[in-house]
């Protein structure tokens, strides 16, 4: 019992500060729920699903705002889909410490992006063609190197779209939007193969309700553009140094 009221709390912890990014936040939910004991597959299937719930709680949320541009995250998602398999076809014929150095890289940059370049929104929001070739193009480069690299495509797809012009709360909400299927095919993979803790998954949904809850609350109403952009960046730099821990450790 005390192992799954430790798991919630991180849980909620942890997603209220990644849905402000939209990026989800199984990427740290995984090691998280291995140091408390769990298997390595239920813990890929619980981090899965709970992406999938909080993001599903995000995007409702903002949905009524309009924050999620659906003309782009639609193309990104089938696009991805698409060529994700193409990607880890791929990374089976190249070294995969090689290739997670190569995504610690992007991180940073794309990091300092966030941080330090200052791009002028453009009024990419109204024109169909636009947008539907923004989902395209960014869908294709987030579901090949998310493929190639065994990694969420989010991490890719929030700071492309707002290096194109999107305000940053656009780009993560719709990013938010697309982790909801991409976490969930994950998810069923898994549970195909019975990799499912009941108590574990009741006693987590409950603190990435919550932590989604919070998280969409604070990036509509409580934090700028500005602030969005922040964080995002500073989410990016964690997801680096996490990943160049886990390579010399």
């Amino acid at each position: 019992m005390i192992t799954l009221t430790i798991a919630a709390v991180l849980v909620f912890l942890f997603t209220t500060i990644l849905t402000i990014a939209g990026v989800g936040a199984a990427f740290i939910l995984i090691p998280v729920f291995l140091a408390l004991g769990i298997p390595l597959l239920t813990a890929m299937s619980t981090a899965l699903l709970l992406n999938s719930v909080a993001m599903v709680f995000a995007s409702i949320s903002y949905a009524r705002e309009k924050l999620i541009v659906f003309k782009t995250a639609l193309p990104i998602l089938i696009v991805a889909t698409v060529l994700s398999p193409l990607g880890a076809r791929t990374a089976e014929h190249l070294p995969k410490a090689v290739l997670l150095w190569m995504f610690v890289g992007f991180l940073v940059f794309a990091g300092s992006m966030m941080l330090f370049y200052k791009a002028k929104e453009r009024e990419v929001e109204t024109d169909t063609k636009k947008l539907i070739g923004y989902g395209v193009g960014v869908g294709s480069f987030a579901g090949y190197l998310g493929g190639l690299l065994g990694v969420g495509g989010g991490n890719f797809i929030v700071p492309v779209l707002v290096w194109l012009g999107f305000n940053p709360k656009k780009a993560a909400a719709t990013t938010a939007f697309i982790v909801i299927f991409s976490s969930f095919s994950g998810f069923l993979g898994h549970a195909s193969l019975g990799n499912i803790d009941i108590r574990l998954l009741l006693f987590c949904a409950t603190g990435s309700v919550a932590g989604a809850l919070l998280g969409a609350y604070l990036m509509k109403k409580r934090l700028s553009r500005k602030q969005v952009k922040i964080a995002i960046g500073l989410i990016l730099y964690l997801i680096a140094v996490k990943m160049v821990w886990d390579l010399i450790k």
